[in-house]
């Protein structure tokens, strides 16, 4: 009979190999049984009792990991597998922000940058900051948005992520509070089946510093993950999530499982499952995914 919790160790595979230290810090912490190996030398599951009274919280045991390099994810056994996969684009999916380098490119980087920081940190509302930043477009040539392309970067592990849960049949979007013109071409790489964004006014070839629809922010990706999950017919509890910034929160917050990724101090605070050194592959061994299980295409 499997025990009802578990507790998923995923280490930083550029930091070296997971060590067999990390995983006994971790059995004593949660009176856990052997280690069932996901990844050899990356992750591990270890079968526990539910935390009760006294038992290391969530927050300790990642804390006391973190000198290893590795993440832990103390989640409920059952439900593990999640049906419905919804991502964050810049700084989740790609490597960068691509509104930024779009404007250090057209010589405004530092204006936008400081305004994406305090948006991401939560000092100002996601809908001021953008149309903030849009309007410092204005004017400038829509040839920037191919030569950002051109240097756009997915994360390690973003194609083996949405494709392998795409193949045990959930369903994957990209929901994005960056531009249509980018999540479309980045869902593509990836195999989303669907994504959205917001879309950039363009005309006669230049930016005019305005949306051509509503903002799309925090609470409509929170929407976005509410009309998808009920479109295929299941609860919020069977969705996963995953984002950086401040206007992923509630999008976090509602599903069964909203992982933190590489997230600003604010978002840390308020989500405790947290993915702080490895790469997106982490998510899969978070649903209790084998690394031989993982496809790419």
């Amino acid at each position: 009979m499997s025990l009802p919790s578990v507790l998923t160790l995923i280490a930083d595979r550029k930091a070296g190999p997971l060590k067999p230290e990390a995983i006994d810090v971790a059995r004593s912490l949660v009176k856990g049984k052997a280690p069932i190996v996901l990844s050899d030398g990356e992750a591990v599951d270890i079968p526990c009792p539910t935390p009760g009274p006294g038992s290391a919280s969530a927050a300790t045991i990642r804390a006391t990991l973190a000198p290893y390099q590795t993440d832990a994810l103390l989640l409920k056994t059952r439900g593990r597998r999640k049906a419905v996969l919804v991502a964050d684009m810049d700084s989740t999916i790609v490597t960068g922000e691509t509104l930024d380098e779009m404007a250090a490119l057209l010589g405004i980087g530092e204006q936008v940058a400081a305004i994406t920081r305090a948006s991401m940190n939560g000092e100002i509302d996601f809908e001021t900051s953008i149309e903030q930043r849009v309007a410092l477009l204005a004017g400038h040539p829509a040839s920037v948005l191919e030569e950002v392309w051109k240097t756009v970067t997915l994360t390690e592990g973003a194609r083996e992520l949405v494709c392998t849960m795409r193949k045990h049949n959930a369903r994957t979007a990209l929901v994005s509070g960056g531009f249509t013109w980018f999540t479309q071409k980045v869902a593509e790489l990836c195999g989303f089946n669907e994504n959205y964004g917001n879309s950039l006014e363009i005309v006669d070839g230049k930016m005019t510093g305005r949306l051509d629809a509503p903002v799309l922010g925090p609470d409509a990706k929170l929407s976005h993950l509410e009309s998808l999950t009920a479109e295929r017919g299941v609860q919020l509890k069977a969705a996963l999530t995953t984002g950086d910034g401040a206007n992923d929160i509630p999008m976090l917050a509602n599903a069964g499982l909203g992982l933190a990724f590489h997230a600003k101090p604010n978002v840390k605070k308020i989500i405790g499952t947290q993915i702080n050194f490895a790469n997106l592959r982490a998510h899969l061994f978070a649903q209790g995914y084998k690394a031989a299980d993982f496809v790419a295409d």
